[in-house]
């Protein structure tokens, strides 16, 4: 399996699911389709009506402003960059932290906008499901040219399995997974997998987050980054676009229990850890 949670890839995804695909990429300004979306793509009408729902506040520029703001709200630790000697001397070039940076980049774009935008939507889905039973398929999608969300496309390299790696890389990356989690089947990060071109980097990653892991500040990190996420989802709950027809009781439950793992865990520790590591590797 490519991917750690049950997920239609990019690469299986047909009609209309590889449609809106295309179309996340493009409001997004990312060339991978985060794990969240694919994620909902194994349940019929979630990954439609999850993103039918969310696309116009992407699309207007809502959610960046939220995620952006959220970004500048953040309580980090106060750690030094790293010099650039250490990252000469872990045999970095510049073309290797050129794309490292890519990565960051386009995490740090996309795990803050989907943290206010799915916790808004789980606000939203107690309501949805209290309507009209019947299942949406979304609206229909735009044309291009009018988007907000998404700056240039980011380039990043190929998503690497944990059989791809190398085995003491592939522990690096589960052990890396493993900080600011305290959830036994916590889902394995896809930043992880990208940054696993560079062993040494996730290093050097490592010696700054363990730390921080270990005295508590990257728990109080992460809840301080959920707690305002949350705040700011609640801001903008009420003007989710109604369209189609609502989830049933049963879709609504399923889309629940599909995105709290990722709002409750893995994208509110991401959109921390990331903006840590590019303080730290900022040039």
């Amino acid at each position: 399996m490519s991917d750690p949670v049950p997920a239609i890839t990019e690469a299986e995804a047909t009609g209309e699911i590889a449609e809106i695909y295309a179309d996340i990429r493009r409001v997004l300004g990312v060339e991978v389709v985060n794990l969240i979306w694919r994620h909902l793509a194994i349940h019929p009408g979630a990954l439609p009506w999850a993103w039918g729902t969310l696309r116009p506040l992407y699309a207007d520029g809502t959610i960046t402003a939220e995620a952006a703001a959220l970004h500048g709200d953040l309580d980090l630790p106060d750690l030094p960059p790293m010099p650039v000697e250490v990252l000469a001397a872990a045999g970095l070039t510049d073309a290797d932290l050129a794309a490292i940076a890519n990565v960051l980049a386009a995490y740090d774009r996309t795990n803050a906008m989907a943290l206010v935008a799915l916790s808004a939507l789980l606000r939203g889905l107690s309501d949805a499901a209290g309507g009209a039973g019947g299942t949406s398929h979304g609206a229909a999608l735009p044309a291009a040219g009018a988007d907000r969300a998404a700056g240039g496309a980011i380039p990043l390299p190929k998503l690497l399995t944990l059989d791809e790696m190398a085995p003491a890389t592939a522990r690096l990356v589960r052990a890396l997974n493993g900080l600011g989690t305290r959830r036994e089947d916590a889902i394995l990060a896809s930043m992880y997998r990208h940054l696993a071109h560079w062993p040494p980097y996730l290093a050097l990653a490592w010696t700054i987050l363990a730390p921080l892991d270990g005295d508590g500040r990257l728990d109080g990190a992460i809840a301080d980054a959920v707690a305002k996420a949350g705040t700011r989802a609640a801001g903008i709950a009420d003007r989710l676009p109604q369209h189609g027809t609502a989830p049933d009781a049963a879709l609504a439950a399923t889309i629940r229990t599909a995105i709290e793992p990722f709002v409750g865990d893995v994208i509110a520790k991401m959109v921390v850890i990331c903006a840590i590591l590019r303080n730290a590797t900022r040039r």
